[in-house]
Formats: structure tokens, sequence, C-alpha cells
């Protein structure tokens, strides 16, 4: 049971920083009709940024301010350079563009960092852990990222409920045109959304720098988490999104311990912890394949979205 729980905390903190993700790429593909496959390098940028900051300035804090604000600066950048120019092209166009973004930054990043791993160390009051019940200790860095992240997704769900511009967004969500035709600025409308959601990714990245390695292709793999996150949750939908993220991070932590020791009732241990994480792996699509075979537009799809 208290492995359970490790692996349920794991699960949830995976899914907060999968919403961080999804959030900005939803409301991108949601508002714009754009299909940014970039999203991915600007969680690694965050994670970089991360890095030179506290670098730079020996702080943490101030490394994690730094990404926070160079991810919106890089979202305002990249619209102006690229995105403006992809809107209204059709998909493979958006594909191949934002995919040649994707090579640009990671062969950027190999060759200012290097292509070794760097790593970014915690804060000396968030290095300790936490006793869980049973005996095992909890790393208090991850709890505060937990937290973080639930108090992150809280005030977007309030900008995006209960604010003037959160109206907009979901009124471009909904319907672009019409939103246009009433009289808003709907390029500035566009170009706001990239850089929050840009913003969401890199603090997602300079958040997870401290447990993973910060390389330049590790925005690949959740760009892909990220999608089906978006795809189960409703295209659009920030409340889709955190519920989504939520339940694939739970699928993916809980499945990699679950399978893993059913799997060795029936083969050897070394073959069961192969096994396991790639049939886990396959249970998030699974879940995808189950929810859309029911709900075709996702769980939670944004509100008057044909």
């Amino acid at each position: 049971m208290t492995l359970l729980l490790v692996q349920a905390l794991n699960g949830l903190q995976l899914g907060v920083l999968l919403f961080l993700i999804a959030a900005g790429l939803t409301l991108v593909f949601g508002v714009m009709d754009l299909i940014n496959l970039a999203h991915g390098v600007q969680y690694m940028l965050g994670a970089y940024l991360a890095v030179l900051g506290m670098a730079w300035t020996g702080s943490f804090w101030l490394g994690l301010v730094t990404a926070v604000a160079g991810s919106f600066a890089c979202g305002l950048v990249l619209d102006a350079v690229a995105f403006r120019r992809l809107l209204g092209r059709d998909h493979l166009d958006q594909v191949l563009g934002t995919y040649g973004l994707i090579l640009i930054f990671e062969e950027g990043a190999r060759t200012l960092f290097g292509p070794a791993p760097l790593s970014l160390p915690l804060p000396e009051a968030l290095s300790g852990a936490v006793a869980l019940p049973g005996g095992l200790n909890y790393p208090v860095y991850r709890l505060v990222l937990l937290a973080g992240g639930l108090a992150v997704a809280g005030l977007l769900w309030l900008v995006i409920e209960r604010t003037r511009a959160g109206m907009l967004v979901r009124a471009g969500a909904s319907n672009a045109p019409i939103l246009d035709a009433m009289g808003v600025n709907v390029r500035r409308l566009f170009s706001l959304v990239i850089a929050v959601g840009a913003m969401l990714a890199g603090f997602a990245g300079a958040a997870a720098a401290p447990l993973v390695a910060v390389e330049p292709s590790m925005g690949g793999n959740v760009l892909i988490l990220a999608f089906v996150v978006i795809v189960v949750g409703g295209v659009g939908s920030i409340r889709g999104a955190f519920v989504a993220a939520l339940l694939v991070g739970l699928t993916d932590a809980l499945g990699r311990t679950l399978i893993t020791d059913g799997l060795r009732l029936y083969l050897s241990p070394s073959a069961a912890r192969t096994a396991g994480p790639a049939l886990a792996s396959m249970a998030i699509y699974l879940l995808m394949a189950c929810v859309l075979g029911f709900m075709p537009r996702g769980l939670l799809p944004a509100r008057g979205r044909a």
C-alpha cells in the first residue's frame, strides 16, 4: 500500500507537469487551429534557461524566474517570426514548419551546451524527504512540485473562467471567426495565447529539471503525452486537459507498478521489469482509445465547440 501511495503521488506529479504543457498546447490548437509540434521544444528551453539562470545568479528561484520570463519572450518571438505565417495554412504545412523549429532548437541547444546532459541542483530547503506511512521517505521537492502545479492550475482556471481575457480565450476556442467579426483583436489574442502557452511549458521544464536529465531531445516524449492529454480531455478545454493529464499520469505511474507486479506471477523478475514499463506505456493509448470510443470529442470538450 505504501508503494501504491508513492506511485500515486508520482502519477499526480507527472499529471500536473503534463497539464502545464498541455494547457498551452490545447489553447493554441483550440483558439488558432495551429498544430505546434515545437511546443516540446519550449519545455526543453525552460529547463535550459533554469540551468543558465542558476549558473548566473547562484539561486534556484532566480533560475526559475529566468526560465518563466525567457519562455514568455521566446513565445512572442516565435509568434512574430514563424507562427503567424503558418496560420490559415494546411495542417501539413504547420507540421512541417514546426518540426523544422524542433530541428533548429535542438541543434542549437546541442551546439551551445553540448550533447552531454545537464542537471539542476535542488535548493537546500527542498532537498529533504517526508516520512510516509510504512517507513518510506518521499522527496520534499516532489510534494512542492505537486502543490505548485496544482496552484498554477487553479490560477489558470480562475483566469480562464472568471476574467474578461479568459472569456475571450474561451470564445476564441469555440469560434474564432465570430470573435473576430465582433471587433476583438484576434491577432493580439493569438500572440498572448502563444506566449502564455510557451511560459507554462517553460515553467514545467524548469520545474522538472532537477528530476530529469536536461538534454536537447527531452521535449519529444512529453510532447506525445501532451497530445494524448488534449485529445482525451477535449481540444480547447482547460478543464478537460487538467482531468486528462491526471488520468494519464496516474495510468502511467500505477501501470508501471501494477503491471510489472502482475507479470512477475508468470515471468522472471528481469523479464517482468522489462515488459512492465512497455505495457504501461501502451495502457495510456488504450485509455485514449476507450475514451474516444465513447466520447469522440473528449471528456470535457470546450463549450460550444463544433
